[in-house]
């Protein structure tokens, strides 16, 4: 996916807080994405935003294994992304007490 990269300013930065990592400039991740160490599929589940903000919901996995689920957070600058912070989680089981009042 080298075309991946070109939504990104050259100075973007690329930050996970769950780790204390941060990848500055486009080139770097680049880099740090083409050796990743694991296959990876993601899917998008929902995009919402204003102007300069989005953030995208999505749903990754690694090597096929169980699903996660992930917050994307992207600042624009112009029309390229200036800024993205990603956070993902497992899911677990809702709890049966609290059925009543889901609607899911």
């Amino acid at each position: 996916p080298v075309h991946s990269h070109e939504m990104y300013h050259d100075d973007a930065l690329l930050e996970f807080p769950q780790s204390g990592e941060r990848f500055a400039g486009v080139e770097n991740m680049r880099e740090w994405r083409s050796n990743y160490p694991a296959d990876t599929s993601v899917e998008f589940r929902e995009v919402r935003g204003a102007q300069d903000v989005w953030v995208a919901e999505i749903s990754i996995r690694y090597d096929e294994g169980p699903w996660s689920f992930g917050v994307s957070i992207l600042e624009f600058r112009e029309d390229k992304i200036a800024r993205e912070t990603i956070y993902v989680a497992e899911g677990w089981e809702a709890p049966e007490w609290r059925a009543r009042w889901s609607s899911a």
